[in-house]
C-alpha cells in the first residue's frame, strides 16, 4: 500500500519520490501563478492578455520535452 501510494508512480516516470515531488510542486506552483493572472485577467482584460494561453504552452512544452527524454522505457510521462 505505501509503495502504490507514494513510489510507484514516480518510478514509473523515472524518478524518485524527492525528484517526483519537486517537479510536480514546481509545475503546481506555476499553475497557482498562471491561475492568480487569469483571476485579474478576468477583472481587468488588459491585463495579462495571453498569460493562461502563454502558461499552457509552456508547461506542454517542458512535459513533451521531459516525456522525449524518457524515452520509449517511460513513454507515458505524467506528472
Amino acid at each position: 500500500m505505501i509503495d502504490r501510494m507514494f513510489f510507484a508512480h514516480p518510478r514509473s516516470v523515472g524518478e524518485n519520490y524527492a525528484e517526483h515531488a519537486r517537479i510536480a510542486l514546481a509545475f503546481g506552483g506555476r499553475m497557482v501563478f498562471a491561475g492568480c493572472k487569469c483571476v485579474v485577467h478576468a477583472a481587468i482584460p488588459a491585463l495579462f492578455p495571453s498569460a493562461a494561453s502563454d502558461s499552457i504552452r509552456e508547461l506542454s512544452g517542458e512535459l513533451e520535452t521531459r516525456r522525449s527524454h524518457a524515452g520509449d522505457h517511460y513513454p507515458d510521462y505524467v506528472i
